[in-house]
């Protein structure tokens, strides 16, 4: 085996430590990605604005069926980026990003859902970010850095709603628990 594949094994049986728990990356990989230039040339000329950018950060997860692993699941990180000039695009960048991962079984399952959309995407951020530099980068433009997010912030904001909820039937079995 090579030095080469015996890198690319390790990374693929990486463990990660989040909050102390056990977790194995399988595999990351770009699943989509994508960049237009509707105006190029033109958009590209020397000495024109600085333009706008919208950009958007949205992750997922999704069961994985395997004989030999439980609580597998593929998680993706997409990073859209959009900017215009003077109200006309001048260019779009989307890169997904995936990654194959297992949970030990010693996790309880309520904690699967904040570990895979947030402790995941903050270890495939870097990776996903340096992608979406290049291809801005290889479009012509500078690349485009990202500073580092909040992925607990995003998850937070994102599920607040079910969060309420499941805190407040959380003291609702509380006080049943203690008026018996």
């Amino acid at each position: 085996m090579s030095d080469a594949d015996q890198a690319n094994q390790a990374q693929q049986n990486e463990t990660l430590e989040a909050g102390g728990l056990p977790l194995t990356i399988h595999t990351q990989y770009v699943r989509d990605i994508s960049f237009e230039n509707p105006n190029a040339p033109d958009s590209l000329r020397a000495g024109l604005n600085v333009p706008d950018m919208d950009v958007n950060i949205s992750m997922d997860a999704r069961p994985l069926e395997d004989e030999d692993l439980e609580n597998l699941f593929e998680v993706g990180l997409t990073i859209s980026a959009v900017a215009k000039r003077d109200g006309i695009v001048v260019f779009v960048a989307e890169v997904i990003y995936g990654v194959v991962v297992s949970i030990g079984e010693e996790v309880p399952e309520d904690q699967h859902h904040p570990i895979l959309l947030i402790e995941i995407p903050r270890y495939a951020f870097p990776f996903a970010r340096q992608i979406l530099a290049n291809v801005t980068s290889q479009g012509g433009y500078p690349p485009l850095l990202l500073n580092p997010v909040d992925f607990q912030t995003l998850y937070m904001e994102r599920f607040k709603d079910e969060i309420a909820e499941a805190q407040a039937e959380a003291s609702k079995g509380e006080g049943a628990a203690s008026v018996q």
